[in-house]
């Protein structure tokens, strides 16, 4: 099986001390020796990841080393299975191998190899395991004659984030995967919002002054609730008129007298009793009669005791309701607010300079704001024509499919806007960058347990790859599952309980 190129080493501390008390008095005489430095070595293969770390490899001085195996099809522990160390000295002679059949616990396997001579040695490990058969190449182990000639351990902590293979392998969904380099579409950065599509947006008014029927209150629909068009919302009871009826019970009557005078005038206009003027202001009287009548109609369904009844005039989700049982509403005052939320626009402010590497088939990919999932929007619907002054950017609109209501109204994205041209770098899954104060961040795994926090800049989005511009480099390994708990691992005070077996 071919190996990745990647290994580190980080010397492991160990640092003894000695305190010795005489009598009652402070004298308190401390000596600190650091022993042989040991090390840590991390690989990666197609199928497996080696964490291994290891004392210092002295002739005649077995000791357990700490060997991590990870199957990397889903990033447990090997649980089973035996592997075969195979010690083989540069200058010739006969190799030293060890086998252990078995894990000392999940993933850890123990092995204390017996050196009888010094020198540099080439380790292979073979591993037959029912998760995964693997054959992994570690070069360049020195062994001494003596402890006396070991470097000695500085006890210096690597810097970074503490993050052991028990938590990993504990931690639902995480992943890694190396930056390698490859092409996608070059894209702008720009901030935008999630906007109601037109046509899925309604604001319901009061039709008429009147008073809020209690009744139609109980079974009228809550915020986020789903309404079909043509629901009931609210139920009102128009304000009385001048003359103390209903207003619709009024404009019906001024109708009636409207449509009586039209009819009266016309017949004496045409014995030609009355001049053309005075039956085309009965015309007009009369249109407006009808228009007021069917402003006060197309509002709602009146019932036969003179109620309005509210209705919903598209399908959607309640977004804000405003109606207090009983309470008075002068016309046009807002009762609801209709969303239909399955289609979305997503309005982008581009800078003005970078506008005109936008066209209409060019798509977009975009994350909202606390979130690490990519959505795309495929093509351009609207691009404006008009800079923006005080914010020197361009307005460019996107449709996006909402079906599973995912994106909410309202939302702030950051969007990558592909400007059609193909540039090729550094490349990494879209899933291993998250926002964190509002830049683009990931978490880079330099050796087995040790991470590191990455600010980027990205470019385009594409088949759930990301261009990175600047911040990682190809070959590093980044974490694609789960890189919130690393984060969170980052945030923590305590130092992280070490539970491997040395």
């Amino acid at each position: 099986m071919k190996n990745t190129v990647q290994f580190s080493r980080l010397a492991l501390v160990s640092v003894l001390a000695f305190a010795a008390c005489k009598g009652g008095a402070e004298n308190a005489d401390s000596v600190e020796a650091a022993g042989p430095a040991g090390g840590a070595i991390t690989l990666w293969t197609d199928s497996t990841e080696l964490f291994m770390e290891h004392p210092a490899l002295i002739v005649g001085q077995p000791d357990k080393f700490a060997v991590h195996l990870t199957d990397l099809t889903d990033f447990t522990p090997l649980r089973s299975g035996k592997i075969t160390l195979r010690f083989v000295p540069r200058d010739g002679g006969e190799p030293l191998a060890v086998v252990q059949e078995a894990p000392r616990s999940p993933g850890i396997y123990g092995p204390s190899p017996d050196f009888k001579r010094p020198g540099v040695y080439d380790l292979t490990i073979e591993v037959e395991s029912p998760q995964a058969r693997d054959v992994i190449k570690v070069p360049d182990l020195r062994v001494y004659a003596t402890a006396a000639e070991a470097p000695r351990d500085d006890g210096a902590e690597a810097p970074g984030i503490a993050f052991l293979k028990e938590q990993q392998w504990k931690t639902p969904g995480f992943a890694t995967a190396f930056a390698t380099q490859g092409e996608v579409t070059q894209a702008l950065q720009a901030t935008g919002e999630i906007i109601p599509a037109a046509g899925r947006f309604a604001q319901v008014a009061a039709p008429i002054a009147g008073l809020v029927d209690a009744s139609g209150v109980a079974s009228s629909p809550a915020p986020g609730q789903r309404v079909a068009r043509g629901a009931l919302l609210a139920v009102l009871t128009p304000s009385l008129g001048d003359a103390g009826g209903s207003v619709y019970a009024q404009a019906r009557r001024e109708l009636r007298d409207a449509q009586a005078e039209y009819e009266r005038a016309k017949r004496l206009f045409d014995v030609e009793a009355i001049p053309q003027r005075r039956l085309h202001e009965a015309e007009i009287r009369l249109e407006a009669a009808k228009e007021a009548l069917a402003g006060l109609s197309s509002a709602g369904t009146l019932s036969d005791g003179g109620k309005l009844a509210v209705r919903s005039p598209i399908a959607g989700v309640i977004a804000e309701r405003t109606i207090t049982p009983g309470s008075r509403v002068e016309a046009g005052a807002p009762l609801f607010t209709v969303v239909d939320p399955s289609v979305a626009w997503l309005k982008v402010n581009v800078p003005a300079n970078a506008a005109p590497m936008v066209g209409s088939s060019s798509g977009a990919a975009f994350r909202l704001a606390g979130s690490s999932r990519e959505y795309q929007a495929l093509k351009a619907i609207s691009i404006g024509s008009v800079v923006d002054v005080a914010s020197r950017t361009v307005p460019v609109i996107y449709e996006v499919g909402n079906s599973d209501g995912s994106i909410r109204i309202g939302s702030i994205a950051t969007v990558a806007v592909r400007t059609g041209q193909r540039t090729q770098g550094v490349v990494i899954p879209s899933s291993a960058i998250v926002e964190e104060d509002g830049r683009p961040v990931a978490y880079v795994q330099p050796e087995g347990e040790r991470f590191e926090r990455r600010g980027l800049t990205i470019g385009g989005s594409e088949n759930g790859m990301t261009l990175v511009l600047s911040g990682i480099e190809a070959g590093e390994r980044v974490v694609t599952g789960a890189p919130y708990q690393v984060r969170l691992a980052s945030l923590s005070t305590a130092a992280p309980t070490h539970g491997h077996e040395h």
